[in-house]
């Protein structure tokens, strides 16, 4: 019990000291290089990580610090960010638990710690790992699934902007790729938006799309039924074969929308 009392008090003594080996030995195997700032955040995270992990040995109540949850956390966002990837962050643990096993090695010897003490002592670490691994998981999931939803509503926003030609008269270009959550954007803040503008026709131009699937006839059939609803005349424009032909396989009633070749066409066909 002596050893184990030294080897908590050794912990206590070298919190700064300990961190930094740590951080330098993981930045040291790591291929590619770690900036300056995370390192400067790692550091800050592994003294409190130190401190912890010596007072929780010395109560024998283990508990999580929480400048470990900070620290994932904000790694999944830096990730989440720049648009990278967790496996990024994921590949660091692996020489993370190597150094940290190292160097619990180089202080249990210096203590004299049995082998059982060892194996708590470690147990312990690779455990606040597993958990910071896991928070680092769920963050990105949560982060990532946040910034999707806020792209997709920024970008359904650009895929149908609304352009007014002249009185009455507006041109709604689809942009890029029409997906189910563009398409209900599309439906709860372009149409609303055509109802404001006091609009006689509207002209919906399709030779933007980046792509030709069931989600752009389900929409074309869905903005036809809505503008009819609201006695707006409907137009469209821009079709390109795969997409007339899906449209004709869709089986869904077309009857009555008015094709053109181009957005001018159909201007002059109105005038």
């Amino acid at each position: 019990m002596q050893s184990f009392d030294q080897f908590i008090n050794y912990i206590a003594k070298h919190t700064d000291e300990l961190a930094a080996t740590i951080v330098k030995r993981v930045v040291d195997q790591i291929p590619s290089e770690v900036p300056e700032a995370e390192q400067q955040q790692a550091l800050l995270m592994y003294k409190e990580l130190w401190k912890s992990l010596g007072e929780s040995l010395r109560v024998d109540q283990f508990e999580i610090p929480e400048a470990l949850m900070k620290w994932s956390r904000s790694n999944a966002a830096m990730q989440t960010e720049i648009g990278g990837k967790i496996s990024v962050i994921v590949d660091r643990y692996p020489p993370t638990r190597i150094v940290f096993s190292n160097v619990l090695v180089e202080i249990s010897e210096e203590a004299g710690l049995s082998l059982k003490e060892f194996a708590q002592v470690n147990k312990q670490v690779n455990t606040m790992l597993d958990i910071s691994l896991n928070e680092t998981y769920y963050a990105f999931e949560r982060l990532s699934e946040l910034y999707r939803s806020e792209t997709e509503h920024e970008l359904a926003q650009l895929s149908a902007p609304i352009v007014p030609l002249q009185d009455g008269i507006v041109v709604i270009p689809f942009i890029g790729e029409i997906t189910d959550d563009r398409s209900y954007a599309i439906m709860n803040n372009v149409l609303p938006k055509i109802a404001e503008m006091d609009v006689e026709c509207a002209i919906a131009d399709f030779s933007g799309l980046v792509s030709v699937d069931d989600h752009v006839v389900r929409s074309l059939h869905q903005i036809e039924d809505a503008l009819s609803l609201m006695g707006i005349d409907f137009y469209t424009t821009g079709l390109r074969p795969e997409l007339a032909q899906k449209i004709v396989n869709s089986g869904m009633d077309f009857a009555g929308m008015k094709y053109y070749a181009t957005v001018k066409q159909a201007l002059e066909s109105l005038l």
